[in-house]
């Protein structure tokens, strides 16, 4: 009696098949993560809007006397005065919390880059261009440490995986905005390539500024002049490649 005969590719379509349901569960799992982290509802009336804001106040000052661990929406109502069901009508946890306040400071960081990139920046010589991403870096480090738990959000942002969704749309943001200003003012360089660059960059000024919270014996413009080289460099060889 012979033995049955595989069929080719049966295997690999078999693994397809298992692995189209883990894929599901995965993209599943991520749209929970992200409903979780959803405010409830967005107050209407000037007294619900006021303890929202105020929720959001006093979460941020904790943040930065108890640190991402230690505080909790418990911890915030009785500094506040409120019951938790009054909190749990706007946020579900305190990560949902961290996101209304990360979103917040990554837009008022966006807003002061936007003046920023336009093509006469990026058509700026070598020394120009470092000297204003050393300005603009200098700028957003201010206005981070200014904000209410500003260094406290941005580590939140790095250290709390449901949130790095937040950070990475706004890099994805920015990313888009600087390239925008780069191909308008060099149209013949490669986009692609250019792209990644700027992404690069992004990522590494942001670690840059996290190095200057973590570490506070480093000095800061020292650190703004050597990434805003570092970054006007990659560029200019881009420019020179169109």
């Amino acid at each position: 009696m012979s033995s049955p005969q595989r069929v080719p590719g049966a295997k690999t379509a078999r693994k397809k098949r298992s692995a189209a349901p883990a894929e599901a569960a995965a993209e599943a799992a991520g749209l929970r993560e992200l409903a979780e982290l959803s405010p409830k509802k967005a107050p209407t009336q000037p007294r619900a809007i006021e303890t929202y804001e105020r929720i959001l106040a006093t979460s941020a000052d904790l943040l930065g006397e108890v640190g991402i661990e230690r505080l909790s929406t418990n911890l915030v109502c009785k500094r506040m005065g409120i019951s938790p069901p009054a909190l749990y009508q706007y946020f579900p946890n305190k990560y949902a919390i961290f996101q209304e306040l990360g979103l917040r400071l990554m837009l008022q960081q966006n807003a002061l880059l936007e003046p920023w990139a336009v093509p006469a920046t990026m058509a700026l010589s070598e020394e120009k261009f470092a000297a204003s991403v050393a300005q603009l870096f200098m700028q957003t480090l201010e206005l981070t440490a200014q904000m209410p738990a500003g260094i406290w959000v941005t580590r939140a942002l790095r250290a709390v995986p449901a949130l790095q969704h937040v950070r990475n749309r706004s890099h994805d943001v920015v990313t888009e905005l600087l390239l925008q200003a780069f191909m308008g003012a060099h149209p013949k360089a490669d986009a692609a390539r250019a792209r990644l660059t700027i992404r690069l960059a992004i990522d590494a000024l942001y670690a840059a500024q996290e190095l200057l919270f973590d570490d506070p014996s480093q000095d800061p413009q020292a650190v703004a002049e050597t990434m805003a080289e570092m970054v006007a460099a990659q560029l200019m060889r881009l420019r020179r490649k169109t």
